[in-house]
């Protein structure tokens, strides 16, 4: 299957299957969203969304959060992983967007990775799902499961993934592209175990190809 067809075959499959799919963060205006993503690396969702009600309660704004200390952001969010290090960061970029952007958040990468804690993956979400711009964000599940499908085969880096996606998907779809690969990842393509029998991309997939081969010769 030449990479173009396949591309073409897991779009439809998930816009047959999948016709809204966003982000399991909760929030109600970007600069929420903004704490939330940065919260989220390398920690679930689900945990996130239970620390930051009381935060965005605390802190309604970015004003509002400069004006806090590192050790009294870190109470609220000292369940999440890496907590120092977020509190730190949180603090740096409230004072950034307080002071330097009227606590607006920016909707270029060069503004938004200024601020600490946010870095390409961060922005392109923040520039994907506020201000509906083509970037894919690549994170772990994104980088995975591209890869087992055959979308960015051999790619090495989320650089090397981001590039090789949009290249063949098309920009009005790559927003929701990302949720797509994000949600199969989380609830399908899992890291260990992943649920080959209940999936449906099986006919396009490297992965279970290489896996139902394997398992083939085995019964010979």
């Amino acid at each position: 299957m030449k990479i173009k067809e396949r591309y073409e075959h897991i779009i439809q499959w998930f816009q047959a299957e999948m016709p809204v799919a966003e982000t399991e963060l909760h929030y109600e205006n970007p600069y929420q969203l903004l704490i939330a993503v940065i919260l989220s690396a390398q920690c679930t969702d689900k945990r996130v969304n239970m620390v930051t009600p009381a935060l965005f309660k605390a802190y309604p704004d970015a004003f509002a959060l400069s004006k806090a200390s590192v050790d009294e952001i870190f109470e609220y969010i000292k369940s999440i992983s890496f907590p120092n290090n977020k509190a730190k960061h949180l603090y740096g970029m409230a004072q950034i967007l307080a002071h330097e952007y009227n606590g607006i958040v920016p909707s270029t990468e060069k503004d938004l990775t200024r601020l600490p804690g946010v870095g390409r993956k961060t922005a392109n979400v923040i520039l994907s799902v506020v201000f509906d711009q083509p970037r894919m964000a690549v994170d772990t599940h994104v980088f995975r499961v591209s890869n087992r499908l055959g979308l960015t085969t051999n790619s090495k880096t989320p650089l090397e993934t981001e590039k090789k996606l949009i290249k063949f998907i098309d920009k009005s779809l790559i927003p929701i592209a990302h949720h797509w690969l994000i949600l199969h990842g989380r609830y399908v393509c899992l890291a260990r175990k992943p649920k080959c029998e209940n999936c449906g991309l099986k006919p396009y997939c490297k992965f279970y190809e290489k896996k139902a081969k394997k398992e083939a010769a085995l019964q010979k």
